[in-house]
């Protein structure tokens, strides 16, 4: 069922931050937040008042399976807890097909940041709830996922805090008990499920959502290096092209956030070398520079006006002191000619940060104009009569138009407010 107090909890807590928290206050709230709206969307409901999945009943929901295996010991969870995943095996014309979607949930950037993760889902197995919802990109319903429906699919849990990219030089010994094993995670899961069949796949995609499409653009040759070389190898990226971009105030927030993260974990030797040896390496986390070095295809599906980025790239509460984007960054409907002007740049800068997926025939993508974040694993934003659409096609089809090689796909929205077929989300 749906929790009526998510909207009010996310209100009231923004408005506790203006009132009396500091910065890393404020940003253990917002994970806790954000933990809280992942476990309702994978309980099929939502913070918004748009979106009406399908709920879900005992027959939908697939066990979490824990990596208990000896040659996986050092493979941990921030808490030092074992990593997890969800598998659901193919049928039919599936049953050599894999698909793979990473969950997200953001980052940590700091010991105390990491610490409070470490008590959630995000940053431990013990609070993952033993089944979840294979829904949208995952369903097996083939009318809700036309193209992948019969396939293995698996639903990766996130518990390190750095998109399966941290590494275990960089722990703290002094008591704090963090564990930075993110790369160690992904590699196990690899292997683990490369022994189930998926060595032998035919065919095979790997997905994910926020955080999760990061570290989908981060591991995506690395997937394909482990797969049969005749295989049809692609990867999907939703909400996971995160900008480097300057805030309301001038300042490069994410810049340094991501650079936090990077030091804190070690994340440097999880990304390509010849981006390090080009720029900075905390630039080499955003996803523009990322792109320049994967050889797999990949699809890119971003909302134009991602939620996520404007309140947490553009308008982040720090930059917002006297509170004049709240409502706007609540509700999008909210937003001033002169703010939704704003919001036309931010949406120009994702533009022209994807114009070499452009002119790339073998990539595609889907940039509509909805105040949204992930958008693939939910069945009401995925494929449904009701769905998102840019030129009538919704975003399964248009996924599955480019991975099955039938057109060339780079559906990009005419600006907001101009498409009817949005879901928006509005927190107030």
């Amino acid at each position: 069922m749906a929790n009526p107090t998510i909207q009010s909890l996310v209100i009231s807590t923004r408005r506790k931050f203006h009132e009396k928290y500091n910065l890393l206050t404020f940003t253990l709230l917002t994970l806790a937040i954000f933990s809280l709206t992942l476990l309702f969307l994978d309980s099929n409901s939502t913070a918004t008042s748009d979106l009406h999945p399908t709920a879900a009943t005992t027959d939908d929901l697939v066990d979490l399976t824990l990596l208990h295996s000896p040659k996986y010991a050092n493979a941990l969870c921030l808490d030092g807890s074992l990593p997890g995943y969800h598998f659901q095996k193919g049928f039919g014309s599936g049953s050599d097909n894999w698909l793979l979607h990473i969950e997200g949930g953001g980052w940590c950037d700091s010991i105390e940041s990491c610490s409070f993760r470490k008590r959630t889902a995000l940053g431990s197995s013990k609070y993952m709830g033993i089944g979840v919802s294979f829904s949208g990109i995952l369903s097996r319903n083939r009318s809700q996922n036309p193209d992948f429906f019969s396939w293995n699919k698996v639903k990766i849990r996130y518990c390190d805090g750095a998109s399966f990219a941290g590494h275990p030089e960089s722990e703290f010994k002094n008591g704090t008990k963090l564990h930075f094993r993110g790369q160690l995670i992904w590699e196990a899961i690899m292997d683990e499920l490369l022994s189930m069949g998926m060595s032998n796949a035919k065919q095979a995609l790997l997905s994910g959502c926020s955080a999760g499409g990061l570290a989908t653009l981060i591991h995506c040759d690395d997937f394909r290096e482990h797969l049969p070389k005749d295989a049809t190898v692609k990867c999907l990226a939703d909400a996971g092209f995160f900008l480097d971009e300057k805030d309301i105030l001038g300042n490069y927030t994410m810049r340094s956030f991501y650079h936090n993260v990077m030091e804190l974990q070690g994340v440097e030797k999880s990304l390509h070398k010849s981006c390090i040896a080009r720029t900075d390496s905390f630039k080499c986390l955003f996803p523009q520079e990322i792109i320049k070095d994967i050889k797999t295809p990949v699809f890119l599906v971003n909302p134009a006006y991602d939620f996520w980025q404007i309140q947490h790239i553009l308008v982040p509460d720090g930059s917002d002191v006297l509170g004049y984007w709240r409502k706007c960054r609540l509700n999008i409907q909210y937003c001033s000619p002169s703010q939704i002007e704003i919001l036309q740049g931010f949406r120009s800068s994702l533009l022209n940060a994807v114009k070499d997926v452009q002119k790339n025939k073998e990539w595609g993508m889907f940039i509509n104009s909805c105040y949204i974040h992930c958008q693939t694993w939910i069945a009401d934003t995925w494929h449904s009569p009701t769905s998102p659409k840019i030129n009538n096609k919704t975003i399964a089809e248009s996924v599955g138009d480019w991975y099955f090689s039938r057109r060339v796909v780079k559906q990009i929205d005419c600006p907001y407010p101009c498409n009817p077929t949005c879901y928006n989300m509005k927190f107030i």
